[in-house]
């Protein structure tokens, strides 16, 4: 299935039913008064959080949605039955915005949680409302409320501890497939993987944890190159960085070339994503050479941050790097998830 993360669609409430205009009509009751009952109030438009809901395809045939309006009142006091809401599922993730000006309306991330979107009309008054002692016979009712209508713009960031980032070609899929049970794409070319994908870790006796394998960063990612806003969207939610680096193609001239471009492309972005927690990992040491490059790396680095060697496709070194995953992830387990503008 086709990953969809961005999707605009159209709701719109019920109408409200219209007051209704009686009088009643009774056996030796010659002047019977008013009893037009109420309309009934038009249905709601509801987001609902759904771990049934990966993505936003859906959305793509589908694109406007109404909930039903409310019945009319009816005499001797009888109010119009209301419209049925319409609940429309989401992935849990989904930032909700106003289509037209950019604003957040909701953010849906936790599994389970409801929003009405548009509320349904209020029902209008029957006559028997408008009765007073100098006005015995209204002959006029209330109009029910008309329904909302808005167009909103869904945009899904996924929801993950760990995001892997890097270069094209730096691994990030084999890693993925070797650390969980998620078989992604793999192949010796640039953008391999067009969507992200998430996989779950059990790391020995830690607890489990969600890592996402993020498609690959470009210079110009933040004004949009490559994958660009579609990329660093879905790292904005994860607690910890790995910055995947191809050790084999380390240039020894420059060794912290794609290091140094990865990140300068996360500032760019945010300031708040540049400063995530971010563990460096130099991979495909199983490569003729990589050592050496990744030598050159270290030695470039000063011992400014601890780097891990390993070699998805073989295996080697990534245990201990799932170790310092759940070892900083426990340490922000106490600390409340960032805030999103």
């Amino acid at each position: 299935m086709k990953f969809i993360d961005e999707a605009v669609i159209t709701v719109q409430s019920g109408d409200g039913g219209n007051g209704c205009v009686s009088f009643r009509r009774e056996k030796y009751v010659p002047r019977g008064g008013p009893d037009g009952g109420d309309g009934g109030k038009g249905g709601d438009v509801v987001l609902v959080s759904s771990s049934d809901r990966r993505t936003l395809y859906p959305f793509r045939f589908q694109r406007e949605f109404r909930a039903e309006r409310g019945a009319g009142g009816q005499g001797r006091q009888r109010t119009g039955k209301s419209g049925s809401d319409i609940l429309i599922e989401v992935p849990p993730g989904t930032l909700v915005r106003d289509a037209g000006t950019g604003e957040v309306i909701r953010d849906l991330s936790t599994p389970g949680e409801i929003y009405i979107v548009a509320r349904g009309g209020r029902g209008g008054k029957g006559n028997t409302h408008f009765k007073s002692s100098t006005h015995r016979t209204p002959r006029f009712s209330q109009p029910g409320e008309p329904g909302e209508t808005r167009r909103l713009k869904l945009e899904l960031k996924l929801l993950a501890d760990v995001g892997i980032v890097g270069l094209p070609n730096a691994g990030k899929s084999t890693l993925i497939s070797v650390i969980s049970a998620v078989k992604p794409k793999i192949a010796d070319y640039p953008f391999t993987t067009l969507v992200p994908n998430l996989g779950v870790v059990k790391a020995g006796s830690h607890e489990p944890f969600v890592v996402a394998d993020i498609p690959g960063l470009i210079e110009g990612a933040h004004r949009g190159a490559g994958l660009g806003l579609r990329f660093l969207r879905h790292v904005e939610r994860t607690r910890i960085l790995v910055h995947l680096i191809d050790a084999a193609d380390i240039d020894p001239q420059a060794p912290l070339a794609a290091y140094d471009a990865v990140n300068a492309e996360l500032a760019l972005y945010s300031s708040a994503l540049a400063s995530k927690p971010q563990l460096i990992a130099l991979n495909k040491l199983d490569l003729s050479g990589a050592e050496e490059r990744a030598n050159a790396f270290r030695t470039a680095l000063k011992k400014r941050r601890k780097v891990h060697l390993i070699s998805a496709a073989t295996g080697k070194g990534v245990t201990p790097l799932l170790s310092e995953i759940s070892r900083r992830l426990s340490e922000l387990n106490h600390e409340p998830a960032p805030d999103l503008d």
